[in-house]
């Protein structure tokens, strides 16, 4: 049967192997998003884990529950990054080499983190699936102990101690949302959840771009979809586990999806609002629930399950940008003007005038649809908001500047 699969006796042990490894991370409440989703919010913030995710708990309760044989060989890993880090830290800790596989485009901070806990890194293909194919050979070549990700009894009891921790703090919760990649996260906690109070509902959230365990739930049986890129590097998992959708079928009440630009809106939202900085899986729950995808959560306790905090710094002043030109806090101008004296200065004592920010300007002659003795002018500038942009913009036009927002 499959609920003898990771059962809770498994998932104490497990909370028992990691007392001392893995923190119990907090669960905060959160105002603003309780407010603007007209439900009581708590966030159970794995981003503060130690590795900077949930992952380390099941890859070390994974290398913990082998035997000296089986670690002497040597452990191999696939990982998109988070996952890596907990083999790697695991393997550290008791003394065996670790390899770990992970796809090229991997974000440098991960790759870093993995190589700074002493694992060897093979970089191969661009998605999860060739790193799991690389991983698969050398063990194969090697004889290595292979550490999967997800699809693992003994690694899913590891990720299943979040649940304990969910309903002992948050004992009367109502509902539980977690992002879903492969699997394993979510076919933990809701085991152990369950478990601890049936009546609980678990939603699982996946990114729109690689919705693989929603179609797989959605035609009865494992399928494997086309591997896209998203921000939610740490979710996109094109084929879900075989023992993972057993349980994900048996256990989760609905698995809902986001768009990559629903991610990257509620990545902003939690580092302006909730002051923490959370990956692109991490933030898949709390962008559902913001996006309104989930039904009946009026009035309820919901958990969401913030997973990891490991995203590139790049990625976040990409997104902060992106965010700020969205919510018309920065935006870019264009204006042909005369090009005299005085000219330039008018328009930016305009600009300056309404308290708008420049941030930087260029001004270019040489167009070639630009007339003699005019000047194209592209400005970038911070502003307040939509209203304060019209007014801006109402203002340069009053004054003969026919500014153009891009």
């Amino acid at each position: 049967m499959a609920h003898a699969m990771v059962t809770l006796d498994m998932i104490k042990e497990a909370r028992n192997r990691l007392k001392g490894v893995a923190q119990e991370t907090a669960i905060m409440q959160s105002t603003s998003l309780s407010q603007r989703c007209g439900c009581e919010v708590y966030l159970k913030m794995e981003n503060f884990q130690r590795t900077g995710s949930f992952k380390l708990r099941g890859a070390y309760n994974k290398v913990a529950s082998l035997t000296d044989e089986e670690r002497a060989l040597g452990i191999v890993a696939s990982s998109a990054g988070n996952h890596a880090q907990g083999v790697a830290l695991a393997a550290k800790e008791y003394g065996c080499k670790a390899t770990i596989c992970m796809p090229s485009n991997a974000p440098l901070s991960k790759v870093e983190a993995t190589l700074s806990y002493g694992a060897d890194v093979v970089l191969s293909g661009d998605f999860y699936a060739d790193a799991y194919n690389e991983a698969c050979c050398l063990q194969e070549k090697k004889g290595y102990t292979f550490c999967h990700p997800f699809d693992d009894p003994v690694v899913m009891a590891g990720q299943g101690t979040i649940g304990l921790e969910i309903l002992e703090e948050v004992p009367d919760a109502d509902v539980i949302i977690v992002p879903v990649g492969g699997g394993g996260l979510i076919a933990g906690v809701a085991a152990a959840a369950k478990a601890v109070k049936p009546s609980i509902r678990i939603i699982g959230v996946q990114t729109a771009n690689m919705p693989s365990m929603q179609q797989s739930l959605k035609e009865g049986h494992i399928v494997t979809v086309p591997a896209n890129k998203s921000l939610a590097d740490g979710i996109a998992v094109g084929t879900p586990g075989t023992l993972t959708f057993e349980m994900v079928q048996q256990y989760v009440d609905e698995v809902v999806t986001v768009t990559e630009s629903e991610i990257a809106e509620t990545i902003l939202f939690l580092l302006e609002r909730v002051k923490t900085a959370v990956e692109g899986a991490g933030a898949c729950p709390v962008a559902a629930m913001i996006n309104d995808k989930i039904d009946g959560l009026a009035g309820k306790k919901v958990v969401a399950l913030v997973s990891g905090g490991n995203i590139d710094v790049n990625m976040i002043d990409r997104i902060i940008n992106n965010g700020l030109v969205k919510s018309w806090r920065r935006i870019y101008l264009d204006v042909i003007v005369q090009d005299r004296p005085h000219v330039l200065s008018t328009l930016t004592g305009l600009i300056s005038d309404t308290n708008a920010n420049i941030l930087s300007i260029w001004h270019d002659r040489s167009q070639r649809d630009i007339e003699v003795g005019y000047v194209h002018v592209s400005l970038e500038i911070e502003t307040m908001g939509e209203k304060h942009v019209k007014n801006l913009h109402q203002t340069l036009i009053d004054h003969g500047f026919p500014a153009v927002i891009k």
